[in-house]
């Protein structure tokens, strides 16, 4: 992402101020080392992963059920077991994937 200069845009310029030290702005520091923080999302994403690894389990587990007992599975809960491993799989997929346009639109812009 390419940021424009002052002469190349047109129109009003409206100063923007800071009425929180949480926001933030062109001559705010980040304050600490932001650890906190990345833990807690490595934690919710590690987390999630493992759920999505649950889930894509169940579901394998269920279908070889299927495959050598039929009759001690009901099909509907081995169709809903592969439908929320599939939406899990695709859910994470599409998260990981705005994650690494996010890194290479970081990367890029240096």
């Amino acid at each position: 992402m390419k940021l424009l200069s002052n002469s190349q845009v047109s129109g009003d310029f409206v100063p923007l101020f800071t009425s929180e030290n949480k926001h933030i702005s062109d001559n705010n520091k980040v304050k600490g080392s932001g650890e906190k923080v990345v833990s807690s999302f490595a934690e919710m994403f590690n987390k999630a992963l493992g759920e999505t690894n649950e889930l894509e389990l169940k579901s394998s587990e269920l279908a070889e059920k299927m495959a050598i007992d039929p009759e001690s599975v009901d099909v509907h809960d081995v169709q809903i077991a592969a439908e929320e491993a599939e939406m899990a799989v695709l859910l994470t997929k599409g998260i990981v994937d705005r994650a690494i346009r996010a890194y290479k639109e970081i990367i890029g812009s240096r």
